[in-house]
């Protein structure tokens, strides 16, 4: 796969990121390096890495807990701690190695700390190989508000190695590939069919189109001003139920992946209730993301509570709740707003 150029870094794949990433380590003449993990990448994903990568610098492992529920500002105070005890200085690196959780967190801890050290992304997940780890958002939650604290900040470069997803589960692959369906329906809809029409798809071929697709849109608009707000299709209404599910105490937690499918199905019914988008494809779309991702145990009486997540969205101006919505399949409509009614009748499309 051919590296991609992101604004200030490069996407590097396979063998070649490893020895670009030792490059880069020996020409900053870096002080020192620490890799951030988790439970699961300390084991799993380690041992290929330290043994693919050329240097003779000390490395410093920090680790925390896997999981949404950790990626919060107590979680950061725990590694600036950590850093600040080992020595860590401004000509330090953070590597980041992990899925959506590790690198979102990572990059800003690193951003942040003594006003920002250079820091390297590499995804562990599907999930974070095509969307997290790309497009230079950092941040962490706040409370349950998904992605609330945080900035813009690029890597230096991301380490893109395919092999990493042998260590992950079929949940987490699907949870990923909600992500390339979503480049599929925005900007090129055979992704969108390759998984839909083949179970057996090898995902791995299309993880390079969907993050150019994604850097495409960053290039345009980094700071989501504009365009780049078309990346927010399904999430709206996704970051909304999987917050609830999260919180909730009756409720099994969602991965992202699952939460968004119902994100997008919703949304669809709201674009073909405000733009027209074809109710045979409407169909479509229910029919085969519930056969990827199941149907989660939404009921009447979690309405009120998805409703009220949906009014701290983070992408909510003026108290307008702002959607991405179709007119078609690779046509969107940016900055729309509905009604509570037909929000609601979303999620009743959704349940029936």
């Amino acid at each position: 796969m051919t590296t991609i150029q992101a604004a200030t870094y490069p996407i590097h794949f396979e063998g070649k990121a490893y020895s670009e990433l030792s490059k880069l380590i020996t020409n900053n003449n870096y002080s020192s390096l620490f890799v951030l993990v988790d439970d699961n990448t300390i084991e799993y994903c380690y041992p290929r890495f330290i043994q693919l990568l050329e240097t003779d610098k000390k490395i410093e492992i920090i680790q925390i807990a896997s999981g949404e529920i950790h990626k919060n500002l107590d979680t950061c105070e725990g590694v600036w701690n950590v850093m600040t005890e080992l020595g860590a200085d401004r000509k330090s690196l953070m590597i980041t190695l992990g899925g959506g959780v590790i690198t979102d967190l990572g990059g800003f801890v690193a951003s942040t700390f003594k006003r920002g050290i250079d820091f390297v992304n590499i995804p562990t997940t599907l999930l974070s190989m095509v969307d997290a780890s790309v497009g230079g958002k950092t941040g962490v939650d706040l409370g349950v508000l998904k992605n609330q604290i945080g900035v813009f900040a690029n890597p230096e470069l991301i380490v893109l190695d395919p092999e990493y997803l042998h260590t992950v589960t079929p949940r987490e692959i699907r949870s990923g590939s909600a992500e390339i369906i979503k480049y599929g329906m925005t900007h090129d809809i055979r992704l969108f069919n390759e998984i839909k029409d083949n179970p057996n798809v090898n995902i791995i071929d299309l993880i390079h189109r969907s993050i150019e697709i994604k850097n495409e849109v960053v290039l345009e608009d980094p700071k989501e001003q504009g365009v780049r707000k078309v990346l927010n299709w399904g999430h709206t209404m996704g970051h909304a139920v999987e917050s609830y599910f999260l919180e909730s105490e009756h409720k099994e937690a969602l991965t992202h992946g699952e939460a968004i499918a119902i994100g997008m199905i919703c949304e669809a019914y709201i674009s073909q209730k405000e733009l027209g988008f074809s109710e045979e494809k409407l169909a479509d779309i229910k029919k085969s993301l519930q056969q990827i991702f199941g149907i989660a145990p939404i009921i009447k009486s979690d309405y009120d509570a998805i409703l009220e997540y949906l009014i701290h969205d983070k992408k909510n101006v003026g108290g307008n709740i702002n959607f991405v919505l179709l007119k078609e399949y690779e046509d969107f409509k940016l900055n729309c707003t509905t009604t509570q009614e037909i929000i609601i009748e979303s999620l009743d499309y959704y349940t029936s």
